[in-house]
């Protein structure tokens, strides 16, 4: 006596194995029935379809070979635009006559760089963000199957460690995106990169707690003003207050339903504009604190920051100062 979960098969061991007998093979109320006395050694057991094979003994372990994978892909694919858009900036920052320096095509030619020379270092950061991620999925997946269990040890262990983890893996974000920016601009590897990035981070770490506050407020206070203009706008021309567009917008019964989508889609495509101009803030002020350690205004060792920048500063070089 076989029972499956697929209906189909079970109509087929129901209609040959069980005809002899007149029972039904469930699971359920099998020990109870007479069934075992007429052939004392019948069983109700699960089948698969096909008998069991490696794919179904494994299937858990390759499920989350496919998130890490995942993770993987896409942590990959955003290195390479962080290491994209950080190279076009850079050799906007470096170019010491603007715009007589710059090259022609600065998005592509950082592109064709990253490709070219930096694929197994983005493919070595983003995969030490990936098994980050794997992790703290293991971790949200043993929490789902000890909700059950009263053990407030585990609980709390399991809480400890997803908090870490979660700390970990937006340390090693920022840590990436710096290490990208310093690969960019220099064109070292990865862990050379991230250490020059680090260390250079920390003795200027003042100026970039500042900078970070400012730009996440003001970068917050943009999405906020897009966020709120779109929905606001979204609401007068689902409710027909705008009598430009009144006849063009349908009557709707639950105008909060294209109000959402549509708040929800300018948050995204807004959060996508502000990571370029933050990927473009993080990359000039690491080429600003470069700059600052590399060169002091002399001839040999001119600023290569911008006229404004220099005059806010209060920072020349000799050679403009002498002309």
């Amino acid at each position: 006596f076989l029972s499956t979960s697929n209906e189909a098969v079970y109509k087929v061991f129901n209609e040959t194995a069980c005809q002899f007998s007149g029972q039904t093979c469930k699971p359920e109320t099998f020990n109870s029935s007479n069934v075992t006395k007429l052939c004392p050694d019948a069983q109700c057991l699960f089948a698969f379809y096909g008998g069991e094979t490696a794919y179904h003994k494994y299937l858990i372990i390759l499920q989350f070979f496919n998130v890490f994978m995942f993770f993987w892909l896409a942590n990959f694919v955003i290195a390479l635009g962080q290491v994209t858009l950080a190279g076009a900036f850079a050799s906007y920052y470096w170019a010491f006559k603007k715009p007589d320096d710059l090259p022609a095509f600065p998005l592509f030619s950082a592109f064709g760089r990253a490709l070219r020379y930096h694929t197994g270092s983005l493919a070595f950061g983003s995969l030490i963000l990936a098994i980050i991620q794997v992790i703290r999925v293991i971790l949200e997946y043993l929490d789902h199957r000890l909700k059950a269990a009263d053990n407030k040890f585990a609980k709390f262990l399991l809480s400890c460690l997803k908090c870490c983890f979660w700390c970990l893996e937006k340390f090693i974000k920022f840590l990436n995106r710096n290490a990208y920016i310093m690969m960019a601009i220099y064109g070292t590897n990865f862990c050379t990169s991230a250490r020059n990035a680090f260390s250079l981070l920390m003795r200027n770490i003042i100026r970039v707690a500042v900078l970070d506050k400012v730009t996440d407020f003001l970068f917050f206070l943009g999405k906020l003003l897009i966020v709120g203009s779109v929905g606001i706008l979204a609401f007068f021309f689902f409710t027909q207050r705008i009598k430009l567009v009144q006849d063009t917008a349908p009557p709707l019964n639950y105008y909060w339903v294209p109000i959402l989508t549509v708040i929800v889609g300018s948050y995204l495509i807004a959060h996508g504009f502000f990571s370029v101009y933050g990927m473009c803030v993080d990359t000039l002020f690491l080429c600003f604190l470069e700059d600052l350690e590399r060169n002091d205004g002399s001839a040999e060792k001119p600023y290569f920051m911008s006229p404004d920048l220099k005059k806010l500063l209060k920072k020349t070089n000799k050679s403009q100062t002498d002309a």
